[in-house]
């Protein structure tokens, strides 16, 4: 186990399969093992090119806002009887941390010559990174979307629309991000070497778990170089939500070697414990392929994928990315759930006592460190706040509007 930690930390992982430990590779149709090895050979060319870097680092900086403000949050800190910092991605251009990825991946798909861009998404945040991204570089780009998140997002599909995306509403299966990212996947084979997948999360076929958290490290170094110069010295926990890992898996990155940070990821508890009432993957789940990528999953005795109901859009996904399953393995992170109801109650808490609205996604994060905080008081707590929540209010009012 320390020397799989000591491999992630390193750069070992993933591995010349693409794997990190036994999760991760490559499961995918022979058409596309072309594309994903030229993807890696370009991502790998560019983000050592200091010409790239510097290109990647200007529009992080001039048009996404870089960096984040790192906010203490001292009315939620009383409260909970702890010192909460909160990394505002919420204030990232277009409201959350896929903007990151969006703009590395689109940049990365311009200089390999793509002819359009095709992406997925759930809550809508990573549709509008990567509309907003291709319309910077002048790209075409196509957005395949589960027609239930179509219905609760309607702003993101506007957005998007706005932008010149093409939106493509996706009704097969149980019409969420599973069904979006087979439709992607289903385009992308039908041309390889002229379309650029821009996938959204730290999940799929390797290369792109990799290069989603090689793109979103960016959350994590700049945390934790804020919180030692505003804090005096690193938190006690980092916390962030996890459906695919994306956000997580760019804020716990560069704290991995610093042992006395403990990590925390916080799964979509939903309704209940029950299979297909959930979207918990590292709680519940078991070893799977999914999306050409062998890790955990919610799936039933017979090995088929299973619904993962949960109030964000953002999170009900039915697997997890391949290097939080590692950290679970080896015990780096630890893992536990937030029902529906707790990350609304989560959410309004912080709108009150902060006026910040956190998305529903976020608010998972939020009500975690609130538990975790109950269990350690008076202990130093990081929290990822991933994205804002205009884009939920229509949710929250048939909850209650969160209060």
């Amino acid at each position: 186990m320390a020397d799989d930690l000591q491999g992630l930390i390193d750069g070992a992982w993933p591995d010349e399969r693409g794997r990190f430990g036994e999760f991760g590779g490559r499961f995918v149709p022979e058409t596309l093992m072309g594309a994903l090895q030229r993807l890696e050979h370009h991502a790998r060319t560019a983000l050592v090119d200091d010409a790239f870097r510097a290109l990647l680092g200007r529009e992080l900086s001039e048009w996404i806002g870089r960096p984040t403000p790192l906010t203490p949050a001292a009315r939620l800190g009383e409260v909970w009887g702890a010192e909460v910092w909160l990394k505002r991605e919420d204030l990232a251009h277009t409201g959350a941390h896929k903007i990151n990825n969006a703009i590395g991946q689109a940049l990365l798909a311009k200089r390999m010559g793509a002819r359009r861009v095709v992406a997925e998404t759930g809550a809508g945040q990573h549709g509008v990174a990567a509309a907003a991204a291709c319309a910077r570089l002048g790209l075409p780009c196509t957005v395949y979307m589960g027609a239930v998140d179509v219905e609760r997002q309607a702003p993101n599909v506007q957005r998007m629309d706005l932008m010149g995306a093409k939106v493509v509403p996706v009704h097969a299966g149980d019409a969420t991000l599973r069904a979006a990212i087979d439709e992607a996947l289903r385009d992308w084979v039908s041309d390889p070497e002229g379309t650029f997948y821009l996938l959204g999360s730290a999940v799929g076929p390797h290369p792109y778990p990799w290069l989603v958290r090689e793109m979103q490290s960016v959350i994590g170094r700049e945390a934790r170089a804020q919180i030692r110069a505003q804090a005096g010295g690193l938190p006690d926990v980092a916390v962030a939500c996890v459906g695919g890992g994306s956000n997580a898996i760019g804020l716990f990155h560069p704290f991995l070697g610093d042992a006395s940070v403990r990590l925390l990821g916080v799964e979509a508890g939903g309704r209940g414990s029950g299979l297909g009432e959930h979207a918990a993957t590292v709680a519940w789940g078991t070893p799977g392929v999914l999306h050409g990528t062998f890790s955990l999953l919610i799936q039933d005795a017979d090995g088929q994928v299973i619904e993962t109901p949960s109030i964000s859009a953002g999170l009900d996904y039915p697997g997890v990315g391949p290097e939080h399953a590692l950290l679970h393995r080896i015990g780096r992170a630890r893992y536990i759930t937030v029902g529906d109801e707790e990350a609304v109650e989560a959410l309004g808490e912080c709108t009150r006592l902060e006026g910040i609205l956190p998305a529903l996604e976020s608010a998972h994060a939020f009500a975690g460190a609130r538990q975790w905080a109950r269990e350690n008081p008076g202990k130093r707590i990081l929290i990822g706040c991933s994205g804002r929540g205009d884009k939920d209010l229509g949710i929250l009012a048939a909850h209650g509007g969160g209060r």
